[in-house]
């Protein structure tokens, strides 16, 4: 998982935490990541393809949540 977590569940309880501001710069960082990862990854540098569809699921579940908020608020 990007970041700190070291499972799924562990990284959702740190998203539930954040706040609205803090999960917009996890969003921005976790983008540039991937934008980052894709150009090593087209250029043969990456050990582990896997970690792209890990960054896209991770912001996937970012904007889930920022929705969840939206929505229940």
């Amino acid at each position: 998982m990007p970041d700190s977590a070291n499972s799924t569940r562990e990284f959702l309880e740190q998203l539930r935490e954040a706040t609205d501001a803090e999960l917009e710069d996890r969003l921005s960082h976790v983008l540039e990541s991937l934008f980052n990862l894709r150009f090593r990854l087209a250029s043969g540098q990456i050990e582990d393809p896997k970690r792209v569809r890990k960054y896209r699921k991770a912001i996937a579940r970012i904007k889930t949540l920022q929705r969840e908020r939206e929505l229940f608020e």
